[in-house]
């Protein structure tokens, strides 16, 4: 056993290595990223489409109303966090593109500063907390997080500092100018009230196999014991495991270590996912809008057919189920809390003009 441990330490160190390697190569890349157009808000929406996504079932969200209704309105920020090895970078990328093809605003996920479809592990969490605060003072809408790998146990962390276990103040970080503002409050859209950062709640957060390996790394360490204990700064949570998954799983993935449970209101709910499925292979999903079989099982989707056998449910599409599952689960939660965040905010602003 002992013999095994420096070999563990230095398969860690080899991903810190790479990843730091990858990331000097992103940023020499990074002149040539287009920064999308400026997210929309609510200001020009008509009195018809705000009736219409009102109107919508949060829970049931179609192709067609993407297209006719949701396309044609702001969205949440999405902030995706990868982790450390360049693949599972281009992997989250592949997620990003698998969003924008299905409608979803690309200006709603680049970064509005340097133009990056994620952040990366190692982008303090602080950082992350702030950019949330930043984008919810702008749209009124929450952001969502989708962490994969050790970009989870980031998503996690995040959560906890929203939730004041570590800060009582965290400053707004503005992505734009890429700095700190100098205050830890921002004016709440719906309100109108000034409020602290810390205590901010975002709607939905995914998080895939997260754990294994990455809890070696040492700037993992403070996270080894809160890793799968979801606190009240999320309304929704999603936590994916699989079997047979050295790097993120714990105990290979099997067992109760891997799953994620609720401290206090937050909606948690598990998913697993075949061991078929590598690690790193979950985020290319772009590709399955390729097949329209696929594209339409994954638009169809509702979690609620896993219980039932009113609809179809099953994941039979070979190798690329295990990434099917997961593309379907995840943009079925976003699609969700899109249309919840919409609601909330036009229902909050309508009132506000009653109120005046």
């Amino acid at each position: 056993m002992k013999q095994r441990i420096p070999g563990l330490f230095l398969a860690c160190s080899g991903l810190l290595v790479l990843s730091c390697a990858t990331e000097q190569q992103h940023r020499l890349a990074l002149a040539d990223v287009k920064v999308g157009p400026r997210v929309p808000t609510l200001m020009g929406l008509s009195p018809e489409l705000e009736t219409r996504i009102l109107s919508l079932r949060p829970d049931h969200v179609t192709e067609a109303q993407v297209r006719e209704v949701l396309s044609h309105a702001p969205a949440p920020q999405i902030l995706c966090i990868h982790g450390g090895l360049l693949p599972i970078k281009w992997g989250m990328n592949s997620f990003a593109n698998f969003l924008i093809e299905l409608g979803y605003p690309e200006a709603s996920i680049r970064n509005p500063g340097n133009g990056d479809l994620t952040y990366a592990y190692y982008h303090r969490s602080e950082l992350i907390a702030g950019t949330v605060a930043w984008h919810y003072e702008r749209t009124g809408l929450r952001p969502i997080l989708v962490g994969h790998s050790m970009g989870g146990i980031q998503a996690v962390r995040v959560l906890y500092r929203l939730a004041g276990d570590t800060e009582t103040r965290i400053p707004v970080w503005n992505p734009v100018t890429g700095k700190a503002e100098p205050r830890d409050e921002i004016v709440d859209p719906l309100t109108g009230v000034t409020r602290p950062v810390v205590g901010l709640q975002v709607g939905f957060v995914a998080v895939s196999v997260a754990g294994g390996m990455g809890r070696i790394v040492p700037n993992e360490w403070d996270m080894n014991g809160k890793l799968r204990a979801i606190p009240d700064s999320v309304d929704e949570f999603v936590g994916f495991q699989k079997g047979m998954d050295l790097l993120g799983g714990d105990y290979l993935g099997f067992g109760p270590a891997n799953e994620y449970h609720a401290t206090g209101r937050a909606c948690v709910r598990n998913v697993r996912l075949p061991s078929t499925c590598t690690h790193s292979e979950i985020l290319y999903v772009r590709s399955l809008l390729d097949h329209q079989e696929l594209k339409s099982w994954i638009n169809d989707y509702n979690p609620a057919f896993a219980a039932t056998d009113t609809a179809p449910h099953e994941t039979d599409f070979g190798s690329k189920s295990g990434r099917a599952l997961w593309a379907a689960e995840v943009w079925y939660g976003i699609k969700k809390h899109w249309v919840l965040e919409l609601q909330r905010l036009i229902r909050a602003r309508h009132a506000k003009t009653n109120d005046s």
